[in-house]
């Protein structure tokens, strides 16, 4: 990027936590102070063009400010897959490396950061399959029964995968029939926290602080038009995707503009499923005894920029 000179200052790190935590803007902060900093979205949403106040993307400024990476790479008809985000963050880290840059990874979907992190061995898809055994899954006793077959098939899976999880029954299966082979052979999965070069560190959840946070975050992109962005986007050729369709506010809002669902009944709905959304976010990472915790009592800003220069992690000012 024209007049932003890269220097060496080390291996990617991970800048974790719920939504509306406050990641993005810290990592601008820390990118703006440290020349060679690069930001690498991890955002499964955010990927989409045209999906820009309800992913509340970086604005044209901030990009000029800085580099940003894996926003903006499909149309929002296109399907995505982790498997196409895991081959575009490889190719994004290399560059960045390649120029003597440093990655800041920031963003929270989990899976995605594990695909990059923990070079997972992703399965491929049957879509086909996977469809005939949603349906399944959808009827009375449904998600049991393919749970039981699991078992049947892949004990080791079975075990691992709640009988209740309808995605994780049916994807575990999907990947059992379709290749032939136990899903539980493609790795230990997301089970395992093995080492990595990347520094993971986190922003913490606080309940109380953080429903209100979330409150006044979608009230922004209201007023900033996110009801016209998903007008738009539902009427363009293509519309959108199975995915994008179910991006926190969008899904709620179309229910709204095509269903007829009352405006206050569904900005109440997409409240309250981005607040179940964060909670999921915050379990999710919490399991994870590699990161480290950014001590909320203290300045965010410094503690970030003492690990990306090289301060141990879990040092004064973080906590475990």
């Amino acid at each position: 990027m024209p007049g932003h000179r890269a220097t060496p200052v080390g291996g990617p790190v991970a800048l974790v936590g719920p939504t509306a935590s406050g990641k993005s803007a810290l990592a601008l902060a820390a990118a703006r102070a440290r020349p060679g900093v690069e930001l690498v979205s991890v955002d499964s949403m955010a990927v989409y063009r045209g999906m820009d106040i309800g992913t509340d993307k970086p604005t044209p400024a901030e990009r000029a400010a800085v580099p940003y990476h894996l926003l903006d790479l499909v149309e929002p008809s296109e399907e995505f897959t982790v498997q196409r985000f895991q081959a575009a963050a490889d190719a994004a880290l290399a560059d960045i490396a390649a120029r003597g840059g440093r990655a800041l990874l920031v963003g929270g979907t989990g899976l995605y950061l594990r695909a990059v992190v923990d070079r997972l061995r992703i399965p491929g898809r049957w879509p086909a399959l996977s469809a005939a055994l949603d349906a399944e899954a959808g009827r009375p006793g449904g998600t049991a029964r393919l749970h039981a077959e699991l078992a049947r098939l892949d004990p080791a899976a079975a075990a691992r995968i709640e009988p209740g999880n309808r995605r994780r029954v049916v994807r575990a299966l999907e990947v059992t029939r379709g290749s032939g082979r136990p899903f539980s052979s493609f790795g230990p999965g997301l089970e395992a926290y093995p080492p990595t070069p990347v520094v993971l560190v986190g922003l913490r959840l606080d309940p109380a602080r953080h429903d209100a946070r979330i409150e006044a975050r979608f009230t922004g992109l209201l007023e900033r038009g996110l009801l016209e962005e998903v007008r738009a986007l539902a009427a363009a050729p293509g519309g959108l995707a199975r995915t994008a369709r179910q991006a926190l506010g969008y899904r709620e809002l179309l229910a709204h503009l095509e269903e007829g669902v009352p405006l206050e009944t569904a900005v109440a709905e997409a409240l309250r499923r981005t607040r179940a959304f964060a909670r999921r976010q915050w379990a999710w990472f919490r399991r994870d005894p590699r990161i480290r915790w950014l001590d909320p009592g203290g300045d965010l800003l410094a503690q970030l920029l003492s690990v990306l220069d090289g301060a141990r992690c879990g040092g004064a000012g973080m906590e475990d």
